[in-house]
């Protein structure tokens, strides 16, 4: 090789020309030789290069002047790899989120082995990314195209070898779209369902297009949502639970509480076994929804089906509610006829149950007035399912016994009682008619009018207390408006001499008890009756009406009462 050593001042350069000696590399003239160059001229410089061998080397040749040193850098190039990779690779219309593959076959057209690294962007992809590749010898190379979006797509596969080549570059490009296949429908409605019973529904995917698809069902509308969702359940389990096994597709289902009120009933999207799958070209693929209701509730959920060759996620949405046990009142009135109060009444109530579950049930307390009068037994047990299953029990009325004086019973009285039970039971209503016949108590006279009595003097009558009830009655009498003092007596006064009454007059520090009642109590069976004696020993001077009246234990006071009338008459003595 001849290198020119030009001078483009306008004065002379002496120039001395030197190289490191080199087996490979030597000066034609003499190392270390000085040159005299005229202004505007050159002189030449020849350098011989005798190689080894197929591969690189370097030197380098120093020219130094009186004002600088120059140095030039020698090289010589040995044998090369080339690889002939396209200019470009065109993956035109492929379907979105499938991956579409290309293979080349690249040719080592260079004289020397290379060890190559290829590398490129998504939504392409290489394979293998790395190799070796002698000298003539060839290699497939699969490039392949997964976009998760629509629209057109382009990116670049860089070649790189470590034999110091530049690099080589293809362009690669291609545009996703989305390929005809749908859910034969967007919503399912299944039926009323008994609780721990199940029901089921069936539809369609339909693949419309020529490639098969691949689908899975999922519980969230984007991988974002669903990516999101892991690191959240990532963040509340312990470290040592964290996998990637730990994250099961979990079905978010509510339930609304306006149609009857997670944790939750299971609204299984898919049968397990059709969670995932394929479909041919222009086929479709049956889907079964299980309903599972744990509650009688409306349960609603969407379920969405992730699907190659489809952008977005199809949602599906899921309606279905849960029946709890049906059960009924053999009879929607409960008729008790004539009950007499504080008289337990027994009659026979069905609990029938009409749906195909078991029904448990409980009788629980009522806390209404009417409510706390009835009593069921039993008070729990369980009603078998079946087309004549039915639950026999006795419903007692306890009727109340505390009664106003005066009281009237009605002669019909129909009411609407509660029969309460636990859930899943809803309560159970029914109507109650009958009567509450109060107890027939008298006395054989309107009236008792002890007549013309004298101050101090006992007077005794007589009346009959009669039961005409079919029930015995527990009674006290007593007096109106009676004192509590024990009144004088007349004889006892007399036989009492030296009594200061004699002289100053009786002085109460209370009222007077002027009447005695004998007996005062007791019980009366039923048609029994009761003679009453009552005295009546005046220390008042005044005209008497009175009430004599009657209080009936567990029922009420004043239940029947006799009017007391009597005329103090005024006596005259004369001392002789």
């Amino acid at each position: 090789m001849v290198l020119s050593l030009m001078n483009k001042e306008k004065f002379l350069h002496v120039v001395k020309v030197s190289m490191e000696s080199s087996p490979y590399f030597q000066l034609v003239s003499s190392s270390d030789a000085y040159r005299a160059v005229p202004p505007g001229a050159s002189a030449p410089v020849r350098i011989r290069f005798t190689p080894s061998k197929n591969k690189d080397y370097c030197h380098e040749l120093v020219c130094l002047t009186a004002r600088e040193r120059i140095v030039v850098p020698i090289r010589a190039i040995g044998a090369r790899a080339v690889l002939d990779f396209p200019a470009q690779l065109d993956f035109s219309k492929c379907p979105v989120k499938v991956s579409t593959q290309q293979t080349l076959l690249v040719h080592n057209v260079g004289a020397r082995a290379a060890r190559y690294q290829l590398s490129t962007q998504s939504p392409f992809s290489v394979v293998p990314a790395t190799g070796a590749l002698g000298a003539g010898d060839t290699v497939q190379v699969t490039v392949a195209f997964h976009p998760l979006a629509s629209g057109a797509h382009c990116g670049s596969l860089a070649v790189c070898c470590s034999s110091g080549e530049e690099r080589i570059h293809t362009k690669l490009q291609g545009e996703a779209v989305d390929i005809n296949v749908g859910l034969s429908t967007n919503s399912v409605e299944l039926d009323k369902t008994f609780t721990t019973m199940s029901s089921h529904r069936t539809l369609f995917i339909e693949n419309r297009s020529n490639i098969t698809a691949h689908f899975q069902w999922k519980a969230f509308a984007t991988e974002e949502e669903e990516n999101e969702a892991k690191r959240r359940q990532c963040l509340l389990r312990p470290p040592k639970e964290v996998s990637q096994e730990n994250f099961p597709e979990e079905k978010e289902t509510e339930k609304v509480k306006g149609f009857c009120g997670d944790h939750s009933a299971l609204l299984s999207s898919m049968d397990q076994e059709k969670m995932e799958g394929e479909i041919g070209p222009n086929y479709s693929a049956e889907i079964k929804v299980t309903f599972k209701p744990l509650e009688a509730l409306e349960y609603g959920s969407v379920a969405y089906c992730s699907i190659s060759g489809c952008e977005s996620r199809l949602p599906l949405q899921l309606r279905g509610e849960g029946q709890g046990p049906l059960v009924e009142l053999s009879s929607p009135t409960l008729n008790l006829g004539n009950v007499f109060v504080n008289t337990p009444h027994v009659c026979e109530v069905k609990l029938m149950n009409q749906g195909a579950i078991d029904a448990p049930f409980t009788c629980l307390p009522s806390a209404t007035n009417l409510g706390l009068l009835f009593k069921f037994a039993p008070e729990e047990g369980i009603i078998a399912a079946g087309p004549c299953a039915e639950h026999t029990g006795l419903c007692w009325l306890e009727t109340p016994g505390a009664l106003s004086p005066g009281f009237v019973p009605p002669s019909h009285d129909s009411r609407t009682f509660a029969m309460p039970l636990t859930e899943p039971l809803p309560a159970l209503s029914s109507a109650c008619r009958g009567s509450v016949t109060a107890p027939s108590l008298h006395f054989d006279l309107a009236e008792l009018d002890f007549g013309d009595i004298s101050f101090g003097f006992p007077y005794t009558q007589r009346c009959r207390l009669t039961n005409s009830s079919a029930v015995p009655l527990t009674f006290q009498l007593l007096m109106s408006d009676d004192g509590t003092q024990p009144a004088v007596d007349s004889v006892d006064q007399i036989r009492r001499d030296t009594d200061l009454a004699w002289s100053k007059g009786i002085h109460f520090r209370v009222e007077p008890r002027e009447f005695t009642i004998n007996p005062s109590g007791g019980t009366i069976l039923p048609q029994g009756h009761r003679d009453i004696e009552v005295t009546l020993c005046s220390n008042t001077v005044m005209e008497f009406y009175r009430r004599l009246l009657v209080d009936l234990e567990g029922i009420g006071k004043g239940v029947a009462s006799l009017i007391i009338t009597a005329r103090l008459q005024e006596v005259e003595l004369c001392w002789l």
